[in-house]
């Protein structure tokens, strides 16, 4: 402990400190002194979360800050609360984590009638106005009690699960409770639309009664931020809602409105059934519709025009008790972002081709956004200061560059933690997934590889693939079919419940014979879930998971060429996809005493080039293993004979 600064180590949990995570929390604390940001490379089995926590406690705790600290997933928010769990055992600090409206509502009516998120808020609101909700109303006629429970709940850290408990057994709305502590609580577990989306952040603020210059701002898996900002920014127009604003201006007979989404519809399918999967559209392509299809020439006036009479359709089904949706108002909203972006190169329109959840043919407009640092250089410029964290940040000025931090940020790749000889890193000379390459013979020989790699291995094997197109192409090929463990395959459309139910599944299988995980680079399995002990003993990453060539990939190239000369492949389209490998590697060594291989089943990972993209922990230990019969045996028995 005496490697730690004594107001740091009074809020640190637990006896000893890992390996370099003495590094890592000095880095972090030293930083928020001097109220600057950080980005900090750490790899797994670090204990960042723990690390981060105690780093900035001593600061937010002293100057009356608060930490948002936010995550991807609801089993990353409960792991910070845990942490701050055993830390408030020594220090007395409190913390809430926060998940959505719907998935907090105790309400069975309005989750049962609510297909979506957008529907499930209209009912919400129109059960709360007609004082329909027992448990809104609860918090009006059992305020005492209300209240009491508020100030216990802002005593100690508390799960979003912990709140849904006590909201049960006592009838009140979970949502509103979360709410009514954000105030009060000194960290903030949350996922990072709350902070990144400018329209969901304007509303949290004001319930969290804290202004971003008073907020230390952590980022965990910080390498998923650029492509999430990017989706904020990003904007759809799908088929499916324009064809229900066609019919609904016809119901509420607007001639004007009818006819230009008729229109639209028609260009749409139209484009969508003659042209590539992904297309490029003009920025003319809706004034011209808008001028020939309703009279207008004011695109402004006519966004206007239809935001007005989706208001009105909305009041007028809300006064009739009905769900006051309008699909007009949604296209308005879509027509306004594609307004605005006008003339903005950071900015591209595309029409896109898709199969739908149901696996019919369907087509979307997507206004795209090229540029990471339209929505988070507003917040970092903001913030007390920010704590961005990952174990694949490398290259961090490019990472920096890319989202706007500020320049005077603090840049740290701090060792892994974990014994050189628990980790056997190979790369296979011989196959490939690269495009032109992508054979029956191809794919025939990779599926021999991860056999060879599955018998090889004591227990369970974690196989992910470079697409859902490799993936499916593994199966093809007979991969499951050949294996001699019970195989688990990911889908493309698989939701996160039953993506979890899978997972646990292969899991309990260590304490089997073992079996094989088949999922996509990128995917739901191969970021944020850790993987243990015999849970995966060997992960195999087939192929580089480049994208597709499409004109949106072009265009950010491009854009980030623009921005960063000489930079723009590297940036756009090498880290993104050398991340996604990356973390996908990481997932059988989560903890110090973790033992794993990591079998990279691509010949180009052996290229300077791309391995310079590599963790160190990887990169530096990184053996070849030759295209001949029995090689990677060898060296799979050999290395579990060893760490047995």
């Amino acid at each position: 402990m005496n490697k730690l600064a004594h107001e740091v180590a009074d809020y640190f949990p637990y006896a000893e400190v890992r390996r370099f995570q003495d590094d890592f929390i000095n880095t972090i604390h030293s930083a928020i002194e001097e109220c600057r940001s950080v980005i900090i490379e750490g790899s797994n089995g670090l204990g960042k979360t723990v690390a981060a926590l105690s780093a900035c406690l001593p600061e937010v705790v002293e100057n009356k800050l608060k930490v948002l600290f936010v995550a991807r997933t609801h089993r990353q928010h409960d792991r910070i609360i845990e942490e701050l769990g055993e830390i408030s055992k020594k220090q007395p600090v409190t913390g809430i984590s926060v998940r959505g409206k719907r998935e907090m509502c105790l309400n069975h009516v309005a989750k049962a009638y609510s297909s979506d998120l957008h529907t499930f808020m209209e009912i919400c609101e129109l059960l709360k106005a007609r004082k329909r909700c027992p448990l809104h109303q609860n918090i009006e006629y059992k305020s005492q009690l209300y209240f009491e429970i508020l100030e216990q709940v802002a005593l100690r850290p508390y799960k979003a699960s912990e709140i849904q408990s006590i909201c049960r057994r006592y009838g009140f709305c979970s949502y509103e409770l979360v709410k009514g502590a954000l105030s009060e609580v000194s960290v903030v577990a949350l996922s990072y639309l709350y902070v990144f989306d400018p329209t969901i952040r304007n509303v949290f603020l004001k319930n969290l009664e804290t202004p971003l210059d008073r907020i230390v701002l952590i980022i965990d898996e910080a390498h998923n931020l650029p492509e999430t900002a990017v989706d904020i920014a990003s904007s759809t127009l799908p088929l499916f809602t324009v064809r229900p604003a066609e019919n609904e201006a016809r119901k509420f007979r607007h001639r004007e409105v009818e006819d230009f989404a008729n229109a639209l519809k028609v260009e749409i399918e139209k484009m969508a059934g003659n042209g590539p999967k992904e297309q490029l559209v003009s920025e003319s392509f809706i004034s011209n519709l808008i001028q020939e299809r309703a009279g207008e020439n004011d695109f402004k006036k006519f966004c206007e025009v239809l935001h007005s009479k989706g208001d009105a359709i909305k009041r007028s089904l809300f006064s009739e008790g009905k769900y006051p949706r309008s699909y007009i108002h949604g296209l308005s909203e879509f027509l306004k972002k594609w307004l605005e972006t006008t003339d903005d190169d950071a900015y591209i329109r595309t029409l896109n081709r898709y199969i739908s959840r149901r696996g019919g043919k369907t087509a979307k407009l997507e206004i795209a956004a090229l540029d990471p640092a339209k929505i988070t250089a507003p917040v970092f410029s903001s913030t007390y200061c920010n704590v961005v964290m990952s174990g694949t940040l490398q290259p961090l000025e490019a990472y920096r560059k890319m989202t706007q931090l500020p320049e005077d940020t603090i840049r740290k790749v701090v060792p892994a933690p974990f014994p050189r000889e628990h980790i056997l890193p190979l790369v296979c000379c011989g196959v490939t997934t690269a495009m032109e390459k992508r054979t029956p013979e191809m794919y025939n020989k990779l599926v021999k590889r991860i056999c060879e790699v599955t018998k090889n291995t004591p227990k369970n094997t974690g196989v992910f693939a470079a697409s859902f197109e490799v993936l499916e192409s593994l199966v093809a090929a007979g991969l499951e079919k050949t294996l001699d463990k019970e195989l688990f395959r990911e889908r493309k459309h698989m939701n996160s419940r039953e993506n979890e139910k899978m997972v646990a599944a292969f899991k309990k299988c260590a304490n089997k014979d073992g079996a094989v995980l088949l999922g996509a680079q990128g995917g739901r399995s191969s970021e944020g879930v850790d993987f243990p002990g015999d849970q995966m003993n060997s992960v195999v990453i087939v192929g580089l998971p480049y994208a597709e060539p499409t004109p949106r990939v072009k265009a950010q190239i491009n854009y980030f060429e623009k921005m960063f000369p000489g930079y723009g492949r590297e940036y756009g389209y090498v880290l993104p996809a050398m991340k996604k490998a990356s973390q996908a590697a990481g997932r059988p060594i989560r903890t110090p005493t973790d033992k794993g291989a990591i079998i990279l089943m691509d010949y180009r990972f052996a290229a300077a080039y791309c391995k310079s993209f590599l963790p160190a922990w990887i990169r530096d230990h990184l053996k070849i293993v030759p295209e001949e019969e029995g090689a990677i045996s060898r060296e799979l028995s050999w290395f579990f004979k060893k760490v047995s």
